[in-house]
C-alpha cells in the first residue's frame, strides 16, 4: 500500500488490519477499519461475541467486555492510525506501545451482540510520541472514552 495522503480515505478488510498490527488472536481487537483519513481520524469495528476468552470470568451470569480490553481496542485502532500516517508497516524493528492514558470514562457496559464502533482522532504527534482523544460507541451511544499517547519502543 503507497503512503496515503490526509485526503484519502482508506478502509481496510481483516487482512491488513493484521498488517497494520502486530496482535492476534485472542489480543488482536479490530475487525474492520471503515474509515480512515491519515494525519486526521480513524473509524473501526470490533464485533462483540460471546466467544471472546474474558466473558466466561467476566461475568458468568451477565457477561460485560472489561473496560481494559475496551481501551486496548481503542489503543490499536489509534496505532493504525498511527502507522498508516506514518507510512509505515509494524515489524520486529518497527512497533508503537501504549505509553499513557488521561481522562478514561465508561458510561455503559459493552456485552456480547454489541458493534463496538472504535474512533481515534490524532491531536498531535511530537518526536515519534503519538497523541489521540478516542471513543468507543454501541448504537450511537457512547461507551468509553479516554486520551492516550502511543510511542515506539525499543527493539533488539
Amino acid at each position: 500500500m503507497a503512503e496515503a495522503t490526509t485526503n484519502d480515505i482508506v478502509t481496510m478488510d481483516i487482512d491488513e488490519v493484521m498488517r497494520r498490527l502486530p496482535h492476534r488472536y485472542p489480543f488482536l481487537l479490530v475487525d474492520r477499519v471503515l474509515e480512515c483519513q491519515p494525519g486526521k481520524t480513524i473509524r473501526a469495528l470490533k464485533n462483540v461475541t460471546m466467544n471472546e476468552p474474558y466473558f466466561p470470568g467476566h461475568f458468568p451470569h451477565r457477561p460485560v467486555m472489561p473496560g481494559v480490553m475496551i481501551l486496548e481496542a481503542l489503543a490499536q485502532a489509534a496505532g493504525i492510525l498511527a502507522f498508516v500516517t506514518a507510512g509505515v508497516y509494524p515489524d520486529e524493528n518497527r512497533q508503537l506501545y501504549f505509553v499513557g492514558i488521561d481522562k478514561a470514562r465508561f458510561r455503559r457496559p459493552v456485552r456480547p451482540g454489541d458493534q463496538l464502533i472504535l474512533e481515534a482522532t490524532l491531536e498531535r504527534s511530537i518526536r515519534g510520541i503519538w497523541k489521540f482523544t478516542t471513543i468507543a460507541k454501541v448504537d450511537g451511544e457512547e461507551a468509553t472514552s479516554a486520551e492516550m499517547m502511543v510511542a515506539p519502543g525499543e527493539t533488539k
